[in-house]
C-alpha cells in the first residue's frame, strides 16, 4: 500500500517549506470601501503615489512570508500592469503617468530580496460583463473573454520573471493548460482544471484537523476541493492553503483599522494552519496612497517574532523511523509543545500517535492525533520531562519522522 500512496511533487515540497505567504488585495475596491468593485471610481482618481513594493516585501519579511501573492486583477477588472488587453488597467490613471507597472516594481523587489511571487488574476471580470469562473452569458462574448483571459495570464507569467503560484479564485471554466505547461510548468496553482493545492474551505485562518494531503481526482470537483475532501488514501497529493486576512476585510477600508488582529490571534492561526500540515496566506491591505498602513506593518513585524521566539530553537530534537521515535534532553526540562514532521516525500504513513513524556520514571500522555504530514504543532501544559517519544499506533507502511522536536514557548 504505501507504494501507492501520494507524495508531493517537488514543487509541491518546496512551497510546503515556505509554511507563510503574504496575499496582498489592492484593487479600485480600496477607494470605495468595498469588497467588490461597482466601477464607481474614476480612473484619474486612482493615483498611489506612495506605493512602494519594497515596503511591501519588507513587511513580508519580516513576518517570515516567503513569497507574496499579489492581486493583479480582482473581480472587478481592473489591471495592474501594462496590458493592451483592455482600458480598465494601470495605463489609464495618473499613476506615473500611465507608465507605472505593479508586477514590475513587485517582480523586481521579490527577487532583490529572495522573496517568491505569486499571482492572482481575477477569472471574473465585472467590468466586461464574466461572471466567477469566468462564465460569460452570450457565446459570442465568451469566445471573446477566453481570448482576453489567455493574454493576460501569458503576459503576467512571460513578462515578470519565474511565477510561483498562479491563483485562479472561483476555479476556471475554460482551458489553459497549454499556457501553463508553456510558461509556469513548475508553479502552484489555486482552483481550475490544473490545480496542485486546495482552497481550506473556510477565511477564518484555520485548516480543520486533520487536514490530510491526499485526495481522490475527479475532473469535475477537481478546482473545487475542501480540505474536507482530503483523504490520505487518495491518489493525489493536493494540500491545503490557509488563505486569511489580518484585518476583517480582504480590501482597506476607511472603518475597519481596529479590526487589525492581535498577536494572540495570529498566533493562534499560525498554530491552526502551519500547526496541521497547511500553508497560511495572511492578506495586508495597502491603503489608497499604495502603502501597508504602519499599524499593520507593525502587527506583522510582532506576529514573525513571535513565531521565532516560540519555533525557531528547540531544545532539542531527533529522527528516526519506525513506530517509536524518542528524543532526550541532556537532563530534565520543562516543555509546553512538540513540532512534528513526517517525510512526506513518501507520502502521509501516520494515521494516529500519540506523544508521550517520561515524568518521574513513567510515560505519561501529553498529546494524541492523527494526521502528521508535513507538520503537526502539538501544545500541553507545560510538564517537566525526562524524555519524549511519537508512539505511531497506526500507519501505513514504516513511519519515517523527518524531524521531532521539543520546546518551551511560555504560551
Amino acid at each position: 500500500m504505501q507504494n501507492s500512496l501520494p507524495t508531493p511533487s517537488p514543487a509541491q515540497l518546496a512551497w510546503h517549506e515556505c509554511e507563510i505567504g503574504m496575499f496582498i488585495h489592492f484593487a479600485p475596491n480600496t477607494w470605495q470601501d468595498r469588497e467588490y468593485d461597482d466601477l464607481s471610481t474614476p480612473l484619474s482618481e486612482i493615483n498611489p503615489t506612495a506605493l512602494d513594493t519594497e515596503q511591501w516585501v519588507k513587511v513580508a519579511k519580516a513576518m517570515k512570508a516567503k513569497y507574496i501573492m499579489f492581486v493583479a486583477k480582482h473581480a472587478g477588472g481592473f489591471c495592474w500592469w501594462q496590458t493592451d488587453t483592455t482600458e480598465y488597467s494601470v495605463k489609464h490613471t495618473p499613476w506615473k503617468d500611465g507608465k507605472g507597472d505593479v508586477m514590475a516594481d513587485l517582480a523586481a523587489s521579490c527577487k532583490k530580496h529572495g522573496i517568491k511571487l505569486g499571482v492572482y488574476l481575477s477569472p471574473q471580470d465585472i467590468k466586461h460583463g464574466i461572471q466567477v469562473g469566468g462564465k460569460a452569458k452570450d457565446p459570442a462574448d465568451q469566445e471573446r473573454y477566453v481570448k482576453v483571459f489567455r493574454q493576460q495570464l501569458t503576459e503576467l507569467l512571460t513578462n515578470y520573471g519565474d511565477i510561483f503560484e498562479v491563483w485562479f479564485d472561483g476555479s476556471l471554466v475554460f482551458d489553459v493548460s497549454d499556457i501553463l505547461e508553456k510558461h509556469a510548468p513548475n508553479a502552484i496553482i489555486f482552483q481550475g482544471p490544473e490545480a496542485n493545492i486546495r482552497w481550506v474551505g473556510n477565511e477564518e485562518g484555520y485548516a480543520p484537523y486533520p487536514a490530510w494531503n491526499g485526495a481522490k481526482f475527479d475532473p469535475k470537483t477537481w478546482g473545487v476541493l475542501t480540505a474536507s475532501d482530503g483523504d490520505p488514501d487518495g491518489d493525489r497529493w493536493l494540500p491545503n492553503e490557509v488563505d486569511c486576512r489580518i484585518r476583517n476585510t480582504w480590501f482597506w477600508n476607511t472603518t475597519n483599522a481596529p479590526t487589525l488582529k492581535s498577536v494572540d490571534k495570529l498566533m493562534d492561526m499560525y498554530e491552526k494552519s502551519v500547526g496541521r500540515g497547511a500553508v497560511l496566506l495572511l492578506n495586508h491591505t495597502p491603503d489608497p496612497t499604495g502603502a501597508i498602513p504602519a499599524a499593520d506593518a507593525k502587527r506583522a513585524a510582532e506576529f514573525g517574532a513571535e513565531i521565532e521566539r516560540r519555533y525557531e530553537y528547540a531544545i532539542t530534537d531527533s529522527s528516526g523511523r519506525g513506530d517509536v521515535v524518542s528524543v532526550q534532553p541532556s537532563a530534565p526540562v520543562k516543555i509546553d509543545a512538540v513540532i512534528t514532521m513526517e517525510d512526506i516525500r513518501s507520502g502521509e504513513r501516520i494515521r494516529e500517535y500519540v506523544i508521550e513524556g517520561m515524568v518521574d520514571e513513567k510515560w505519561v500522555e501529553l498529546a494524541s492525533g492523527s494526521a502528521i504530514g508535513y507538520k503537526k504543532i502539538d501544545k500541553f501544559e507545560p510538564v517537566r520531562v525526562e524524555q519524549i517519544r511519537l508512539r505511531v499506533t497506526k500507519s501505513v507502511g514504516e513511519p519515517i519522522v523527518k524531524r521531532i522536536a521539543i520546546y518551551n514557548t511560555g504560551s
